[in-house]
């Protein structure tokens, strides 16, 4: 996988992809990072990259030309790509689209500024916008942190574990349940006794258990998402829960059919 981060700050990304798993993948060749300066394609001798808006209004706005020449000198024509605009107005950023996005040899990520870009490189060049989180940055540049993040651990090979990015929360509609470790007594708190029984099923069955719970009470909208097989199906509704699941989807719908 090949992100290319075409940006005005190449600087800022320097130290938060030199740590962690980003950092590995990279080492071991499992993903490429290539940043490119948007100020080394500007027209002008003082490099310019933005300009006030036609019409008036506050701000300024990154112009067209530099962009689209940035962006086809970071394209590697051999790979299948995706042309992704971070910004406000984009499609909000999930584990599913990370996924989708997993798919692909190169993502190249524009990091807007300002008021944003010139309608008319949106329109020509970009194939999605994408947005993590209704709030205001000061640019992209976050945002394509945190879908480099995002992607890269979904890659073959990227997490030690084969099984942590499937069992992470969000990747089944859950929230993960609480972890525990060392020492087995922490300031008079105990661990569950279950956790300490060896009894792998059980251990399975509670960590369900309290997923959902966890769910339930904090982000009940994600349980809209998430399926269960039938042995799932049996533990819950032992545990009282999936009655709660049914009652939160049945009121939903009726919400939808209202409106």
């Amino acid at each position: 996988m090949l992100f290319s981060v075409l940006t005005i700050f190449p600087d800022f990304f320097f130290s938060p992809l030199r740590e962690g798993i980003v950092r590995k993948a990279q080492d071991e060749g499992k993903i490429e990072i290539s940043l490119h300066n948007i100020r080394d394609h500007a027209l002008d001798k003082h490099h310019m990259t933005d300009d006030r808006p036609f019409g008036g209004g506050e701000g300024m706005v990154m112009k067209p030309e530099p962009l689209a020449a940035c962006l086809r000198a970071a394209v590697r024509p051999e790979c299948s790509r995706r042309v992704i605009l971070l910004s406000p107005k984009g499609e909000r950023f999930d584990q599913a689209g990370a996924a989708r996005l997993a798919g692909y040899d190169q993502l190249l990520l524009i990091c807007g500024r300002y008021e944003g870009v010139d309608e008319r490189f949106r329109s020509l060049y970009v194939e999605e916008e994408l947005s993590i989180g209704d709030y205001i940055l000061s640019g992209g540049e976050l945002a394509a942190l945190v879908v480099i993040d995002a992607v890269s651990r979904l890659l073959p090979g990227v997490l030690g574990c084969s099984d942590s990015a499937t069992n992470d929360s969000f990747s089944r509609g859950l929230l993960k349940h609480a972890q525990y470790t060392r020492p087995q007594v922490f300031e008079e708190m105990g661990v569950p006794e279950v956790l300490l029984s060896g009894d792998h099923a059980a251990i399975d069955r509670y960590r369900l258990i309290e997923s959902v719970r966890l769910t339930l009470e904090r982000r009940p909208e994600l349980l809209a998402g998430a399926r269960f097989t039938p042995q799932e199906e049996k533990i819950l509704r032992r545990a009282g829960l999936y009655g709660r699941i049914e009652a939160m989807e049945r009121a939903q719908q009726a919400g939808n059919d209202a409106g």
